[in-house]
């Protein structure tokens, strides 16, 4: 998975990414910059096969498949399914644990938005995060952090407000609208084409190229 072995600063940047777009990459890339970060891990978030949130949640194997695709060329970008070999629900604490079981030689970063880190009070063994890792807070609309009354550990990182348009892309597909611009050109139209499937047949486990 990783593209060097010598990198030791990673920020996990978790979600589903369905799908991912320009904004992302964006961010991340912004990060690299700011920070001291080696490399960005986008950690695709699999199903919870006991509760399934949403019907538009595309399979796991394809979001992943999207999120390579999107970030080749990038080399410090790397997409990851780590989580998928882990116990479901898989809670970030515990993918924290076993990514650094796993890679003893790596310092893993915690990456949030502001509205998550609002919200973090009242996630699974959020004490321990905050006791064994560093996180990154980024910006997001209506998600006001003050810096100052942040905890040790913690850092907020002043990066432009980017768009986070993955809903807006699945209802533009759907609606047969273009997507041009929203995701990488690499991605256009097999993210048409698995968004398309999954709307018209209620099957997302289409095989992939």
């Amino acid at each position: 998975m990783a593209k060097t072995q010598h990198t030791t600063h990673i920020g996990i940047y978790g979600g589903s990414f369905n799908p991912i777009h320009t904004g992302h990459i964006a961010l991340a890339r912004t990060l690299l910059r700011l920070t001291s970060l080696d490399e960005i891990w986008f950690m695709v978030s699999p199903l919870n096969p006991f509760k399934r949130a949403t019907e538009d949640l595309l399979a796991d194997n394809l979001r992943l498949k999207l999120t390579q695709l999107a970030l080749e060329g990038e080399p410090r970008l790397v997409a990851s399914d780590f989580e998928f070999g882990l116990p479901k629900p898989s809670y970030t604490y515990d993918t924290l644990r076993k990514l650094t079981e796993t890679y003893p030689q790596n310092h893993f970063t915690l990456i949030m938005g502001a509205d998550n880190w609002l919200a973090f009070d009242r996630w699974k063994d959020h004490e321990k995060i905050l006791r064994d890792y560093p996180i990154i807070v980024y910006p997001r609309h209506n998600s006001t952090v003050d810096a100052a009354a942040l905890p040790p550990g913690v850092t907020l990182i002043d990066t432009p407000l980017y768009d986070f348009n993955s809903t807006v892309i699945r209802q533009r597909v759907a609606d047969g609208r273009s997507i041009h611009g929203l995701v990488k050109p690499e991605i256009e139209e097999l993210t048409r084409e698995y968004y398309q499937n999954m709307a018209q047949h209620g099957d997302n486990d289409i095989n992939m190229p």
